[in-house]
Order: C-alpha cells, then sequence, then structure tokens
C-alpha cells in the first residue's frame, strides 16, 4: 500500500472460526466484485456508531482477522437499512445483483454463528466503498 493519507478507522473482515468467509469477502474486496457491508444496528455501541460515519469521503484501511492490512478503501457513505427490505445499494454492493432473498439468506448463513436475531424490522448499518488502487 502507498502512503497515502488514510484514516485510523479500520474495517475488519474476518472472525476466528469464520470458515473462510472473511477471506472470501477481502477477495471480492480486491477484485472490485464487494462494495459495501453491513452489520445490525443493535451489535453497535454508541461510540461505535459514532466511529462509523466518521470517516465518510476518506481513505480506510482493510484488515482481516489476524489484524494485516489488505488494501485501502475509500468511504463513501454510511446509512441504515433494514433487513426485510434491504436498500440495493447494499444489496448489489455485497455481489447480489437486485437478488434480495439471495442476500438475505447469505447474510443469514454468514451470521448462524454470531446468533444476531434477523427479522425483517432489524435494522442494518450499511458502508459503501471503493477500492482504491495504488
Amino acid at each position: 500500500m502507498s502512503d497515502i493519507k488514510v484514516h485510523k478507522y479500520k474495517m475488519i473482515f474476518g472472525w476466528e472460526g469464520d470458515n473462510g468467509i472473511g477471506e472470501m469477502l477481502i477477495q471480492q474486496i480486491l477484485k472490485g466484485e464487494k462494495t459495501a457491508t453491513c452489520a445490525p444496528k443493535k451489535e453497535y455501541s454508541e461510540e461505535e456508531l459514532q466511529k462509523t460515519y466518521e470517516p465518510v469521503g476518506e481513505i480506510v484501511t482493510v484488515y482481516d482477522k489476524h489484524d494485516k492490512p489488505r488494501c485501502n478503501v475509500r468511504l463513501k457513505e454510511v446509512f441504515e437499512t433494514t433487513f426485510g427490505n434491504p436498500d440495493l445499494r447494499l444489496v448489489r454492493g455485497e455481489g447480489n445483483g437486485d437478488d434480495i432473498r439471495k442476500f438475505q439468506e447469505d447474510h443469514r448463513f454468514a451470521w448462524k454463528e454470531m446468533a444476531f436475531d434477523l427479522n425483517n424490522e432489524t435494522i442494518l448499518i450499511v458502508e459503501l466503498f471503493e477500492l482504491m488502487t495504488n
């Protein structure tokens, strides 16, 4: 990665026991296929939520679960949407085209180990980004 000014905010993909999901997501980012990520709002503290909105428009580093920097992205927008009726920018950015059902199935599968209580009213925090090339 180059010497560009990067915001201190970290985007981390993966967790111990993720069965390779984190690495798969990072590879999708590196290929330009993944341009969005999300998590249930109730999983954020007030401070974490504030820090998520802070770097909009700035460059942030993507890290893997071992805290290794993998690439830089520009955080374009942060917003809320629901799991039951997700904004199509999120669905497309997650690589699901316009297929909301596929988006929901993928996230139920990926998050099953985290025991997130997902329902149609679950509010998601969405981060839209673009890969920065050196």
